[in-house]
């Protein structure tokens, strides 16, 4: 764990665009990760780079040789970074529209039966879900979430599993109230009802606090959206298994089998993952000792959940001579406070001050948040709390004890 290590944090945070000043707003404390989190520097180097270069893919020169070794280097990067051997990984133009696309594949391309999902997802697999259901004329089953812990367990899909389920959807974590599901435990569930089913994985907002393992998770699908982890918008990424693929695909007439990718893709996608995983092994590299990339990245991870769990648990209960988040009067903290399950998010609503004026508040002194709205986004998580909006903080590897302290102070004097 960094967060006591006062050069290691330094060196940290000098590896991101804007850690402490928006170039509109002036300084500023960024609270606002699962909203996209910083940049990083080498990035924005290497987005500039791949921007300026005119030639495409698969000729016969120099620079068309360059790019198509970027792409393959980042696709072994990501294949280290998921952990998994197997399977095809390809951008596309948002996580959301990956999302749209697995889950209309699996809908669409298996036999008549059944979908599932739950209610505690984004709308980016819950909506593509119901459509492609409807349009392919399959029940959708809906688990229920649970509204106190904002979780959905692998019992709540076992009740309401069936052997007619041919895909099922999961969320890694909610943006909503921070809190992970069992993946493992959910996909374990569903296969022992439906051993065949194609099982989807929204990681969009999981992403960005390390620990994904792909290898471990006995699923199909797997999306992210990489301007939350550190890298930039207008891109995201997907993991397809084999059998996934060897579904009826959107592709070329006589094309190459099992090819996701409709027209050119920017290099510069691909090659700002791979800085994104060199950043891994460097972070991996500053809390242990290990000598080996994917356990480099894997400490990275640990390190990540433990400086952030210290953040979470100092902005819940407070530090010093700070009142947290539960000390608040009136106060509603989505998915409970004491959750172990929680990552790096805390979402809240006062009784005596509205959502709304608390993020302009915490605004008009430079500290940003998000306010979440009872809405098609957040809705399904806000309703049945009776709660018309939230004020989320979301926290990342890169805030400081310091930061945290600044915020419990603001809350103090608004909520007063």
């Amino acid at each position: 764990m960094f967060t006591n290590n006062s050069d290691l944090m330094t060196a940290i945070r000098g590896r991101f665009a804007h850690v402490d000043s928006c170039p509109f707003q002036g300084p500023r404390i960024f609270f606002e990760n699962a909203g996209g989190a910083l940049t990083l520097n080498s990035v924005v180097d290497t987005s500039a780079l791949f921007a300026a270069i005119p030639d495409n893919q698969g000729r016969d020169n120099a620079a068309s040789h360059a790019l198509v070794g970027k792409i393959t280097q980042a696709r072994a990067d990501m294949a280290l970074f998921f952990n998994t051997s197997g399977g095809r990984f390809f951008v596309g133009e948002s996580g959301t529209e990956l999302s749209f696309r697995l889950i209309r594949t699996a809908v669409m391309g298996t036999p008549d039966g059944a979908v599932i999902g739950s209610t505690v997802e984004h709308p980016a697999s819950r909506s593509a879900a119901l459509h492609w259901a409807n349009i392919a004329g399959k029940p959708y089953i809906s688990v229920p979430h649970d509204d106190a812990t904002g979780q959905v367990t692998a019992a709540a899909y076992a009740r309401l599993m069936t052997p007619q389920v041919r895909v099922a959807t999961i969320l890694h974590t909610s943006p909503v109230t921070g809190i992970a599901n069992d993946v493992a435990g959910i996909s374990a569930a569903i296969r022992a009802v439906s051993p065949e089913a194609i099982i989807f994985v929204d990681g969009i907002q999981h992403a960005s606090h390390g620990r994904i393992d792909i290898a471990s998770y006995d699923i199909d699908g797997y999306v992210i959206s990489p301007y939350k982890l550190f890298s930039r918008h207008g891109y995201g990424i997907a993991w397809a298994s084999d059998r996934l693929t060897g579904l009826s695909l959107e592709t070329l007439a006589n094309g190459p089998a099992g090819n996701w990718e409709l027209g050119t893709r920017d290099t510069g996608s691909y090659a700002t993952f791979s800085d994104v995983v060199r950043y891994f092994e460097w972070l991996g590299d500053q809390v242990s000792e290990q000598a080996d990339p994917r356990a480099k990245i894997e400490a990275a991870g640990t390190a990540i959940h433990d400086h952030e769990q210290t953040l979470t648990n100092a902005l819940l209960y407070g530090t010093g001579n700070l009142p947290g988040v539960v000390d608040l009067p009136g106060v509603t903290i989505l998915g409970g406070a004491d959750n172990p399950a929680r990552e790096g998010l805390v979402s809240f609503a006062l009784d005596a001050v509205p959502a709304a004026a608390i993020v302009e508040k915490l605004n008009a002194q430079g500290i940003r948040t998000h306010l979440r709205k009872a809405d098609h986004y957040s809705g399904n998580i806000l309703t049945p709390l009776g709660l018309e909006a939230a004020v989320r903080v979301s926290l990342c590897h890169y805030n400081t004890l310091d930061e945290i302290r600044t915020l419990l102070a603001a809350l103090k004097d608004i909520a007063e």
